[in-house]
C-alpha cells in the first residue's frame, strides 16, 4: 500500500525535542498534543483523516503560536504505511525523543450483536497499531540510547466493562503490551509508560460506535462520559500523562475510580466479573448483529422526554466535542 500524504516543514535552526502523537486530531490525542507544543515540543500529528489533521493543527496554533506542528495522515493499522512515517519523521524533522499512542475506537453493545469485523477494528487500532509504531521507533531510540513512550490504555484493559467487549479484548492487550515493553526497556534510557484511565469528558461519545439498540446504548453510555462525577475532565488527564511519560514513570493511573477498580479486580477476580455479569442483565439487549452508528446519529433516534434528558446529562461532553474537535 502506498504512503498516505504527508506535510513536513523544513527543520529548524535551534532544535527542539520531537513528539510523535498518534490519534492526534481530536480528543484525548488533540489534547496531549496540546501540552506537548506548549512544553516546546516539536509536534508531529497523525491520524487517518487529512481534514481533521489540519483543524487539529490549526487549533494548536492558535493557542501555542510559534509552535512548530507537522501532520501526517497515516492508518494505524497499515504497518507499511506507519513504517513510511517513523522513516520520514526521523529524516525529515528529527529523532524521536517521545512517542504517545492515544488512536482508540469504541465500540458499544451487547456479545450478541458483535462481529468479527468489531473486533478485527478494535484490534487493529489499538493493539496492533501501538505494536505497529513501538517498534520501528524504539529501533532508533535503542541507537541513541533515550527515549519515552507512552501507550493510552483503558481501565477497560484492567476489568472488562458490559457492552465494551472488543475494546477490553483490545486495551487488555495494549496493557500487557506496555508493561512487558517497560520491563524489557529497564535500564536502557528508554522508558515506557503504560496509561490507564476511566471515562473522560473528551466528547468521544458523539464518535463512538453503537451497535445493537443503539439509540438505548447511546442513552447510557452518552452520560456515563459526560458526567463529572463518572468522567474525569480531559484538559487535566493530557497534564497528567504528559507529566507521566516525560518523567519515565511506568504507570500512569488517572483516577481514584480507576484505582481502586484495578485493586479490587486484582484481589476478587471472579466477584468482580460477576458483578459485571449483573450490570450487563440491567442493559439494553439485542436479538443479532444489526447497523452500527456513530453516537451522534444514535442520538437522533432518541425523541421525547428521553432525548431531553440524555441531552441535559451529556451537556458537558458535548461541549468538550465542540472544543476537541470531535464534531
Amino acid at each position: 500500500m502506498t504512503s498516505p500524504a504527508s506535510s513536513f516543514a523544513p527543520p529548524p535552526q535551534v532544535s527542539a525535542p520531537v513528539a510523535l502523537v498518534m490519534g492526534a486530531s481530536r480528543g484525548l490525542g488533540l489534547l496531549i498534543a496540546h501540552q506537548l507544543a506548549g512544553r516546546g515540543h516539536r509536534v508531529v500529528i497523525s491520524s487517518r483523516s487529512r481534514e481533521s489533521l489540519d483543524e487539529a493543527r490549526a487549533q494548536i496554533l492558535a493557542i501555542h503560536q510559534g509552535a512548530e506542528v507537522h501532520v501526517h495522515a497515516c492508518d494505524i493499522r497499515d504497518r507499511q504505511a506507519v513504517q513510511d512515517l517513523v522513516g520520514d519523521v526521523e529524516a525529515k524533522v528529527g529523532p524521536i525523543e517521545v512517542l504517545v499512542t492515544v488512536a482508540g475506537v469504541i465500540q458499544v453493545g451487547p456479545a450478541e450483536a458483535m462481529t468479527f469485523e468489531h473486533f478485527d477494528q478494535s484490534l487493529g487500532t489499538m493493539l496492533h497499531g501501538p505494536i505497529n509504531v513501538t517498534l520501528p521507533v524504539l529501533e532508533a531510540m535503542r541507537g541513541r540510547g533515550h527515549g519515552r513512550i507512552g501507550t493510552v490504555t483503558s481501565v477497560g484493559g484492567e476489568v472488562t466493562p458490559p457492552h465494551l467487549w472488543p475494546y477490553a479484548v483490545a486495551k487488555k492487550g495494549a496493557v500487557a503490551f506496555s508493561e512487558g515493553l517497560a520491563a524489557e526497556l529497564a535500564g536502557t534510557g528508554i522508558t515506557s509508560t503504560t496509561i490507564v484511565p476511566g471515562l473522560m469528558r473528551t466528547g468521544s461519545h458523539e464518535r463512538a460506535q453503537f451497535t445493537g439498540q443503539a439509540e438505548k446504548e447511546y442513552a447510557w453510555f452518552g452520560p456515563a462520559a459526560s458526567l463529572p462525577l463518572l468522567s474525569m475532565d480531559a484538559e487535566r488527564a493530557a497534564e497528567k500523562i504528559v507529566d507521566a511519560v516525560l518523567a519515565g514513570d511506568v504507570r500512569c493511573e488517572l483516577t481514584p475510580l480507576t484505582v481502586v477498580a484495578t485493586r479490587f479486580r486484582g484481589l476478587m477476580p471472579g466477584v468482580t466479573t460477576r458483578m459485571m455479569g449483573l450490570t450487563s442483565r440491567l442493559l439494553p439487549s439485542a436479538s443479532g448483529p444489526g447497523r452500527t452508528v456513530e453516537g451522534r446519529v444514535a442520538r437522533q433516534g432518541l425523541s421525547g422526554p428521553a432525548a431531553k434528558v440524555v441531552d441535559a446529562l451529556t451537556t458537558l461532553g458535548s461541549r468538550a466535542a465542540q472544543r476537541n474537535n470531535e464534531r
